[in-house]
């Protein structure tokens, strides 16, 4: 799973908070914490000042409290807990993985657990609600794909015609047979049996 990493793991870019205007960035590799900072001020001794940086192993940052600090200060407490969850060797893999390996690992989930993962993160709601996700779904409740289904799914999307035509309903065999009819070929009418004609029985007159 460590091959699915890339070199750096994690980097953002802040300013501090009011009254300073100093910029920083913080980026985590797989060895490394790098914090860099550029000094805004208008002060004389500060014009032309060298941004700074800073690097150190994941073990240091760890145990380092006072670069922790800054880093609360300038970017909040949830993005320090998560530099020091990736420092610890907690990477969340899954985020990580591509998307279509991500898709391809949703077309195995239930509806229900894919509605519920694509409220998580942005990400996920974007795969989430992708064309590729429905159309497999509306493939597990129908045997073939009609090109009119196919047609209809363009103008309507996949995950309208899902929650149409299969959601909680019997498989769909073919949306063109839902929406319109098949002509049925005519049936000639039966033949009548032909009745026998009544005798006409003479009357004599006296």
């Amino acid at each position: 799973m460590a091959a699915l990493l890339e070199e750096t793991l994690f980097t953002l870019s802040g300013q501090s908070p009011p009254p300073s205007k100093d910029l920083y960035q913080i980026a985590i590799t797989h060895q490394q914490v790098i914090w860099r900072w550029w000094k805004v001020s208008l002060r004389i001794e500060f014009r032309g000042a060298a941004p700074g940086e800073l690097k150190l192993s994941h073990e240091e940052f760890v145990s380092d409290a006072r670069l922790q600090h800054q880093v609360g200060v300038v970017f909040g407490p949830n993005v320090l807990a998560y530099t020091l969850a990736l420092c610890q060797g907690h990477f969340d893999y899954l985020e990580r993985l591509p998307d279509r390996l991500l898709i391809r690992i949703l077309s195995y989930l239930d509806i229900q657990d894919i509605c519920r993962l694509g409220q998580t993160s942005q990400r996920f709601r974007k795969l989430c609600d992708c064309k590729a996700v429905w159309k497999s779904a509306v493939r597990s409740c129908s045997e073939e794909i009609s090109e009119h289904l196919e047609a209809l799914a363009e103008q309507m999307g996949w995950r309208r015609i899902y929650f149409t035509f299969c959601h909680n309903k019997p498989p769909l065999s073919s949306v063109a047979d839902h929406s319109e009819p098949t002509e049925q070929p005519e049936q000639p009418e039966p033949e009548q049996a032909e009745l026998p004609k009544p005798t006409q029985t003479q009357t004599q007159t006296t």
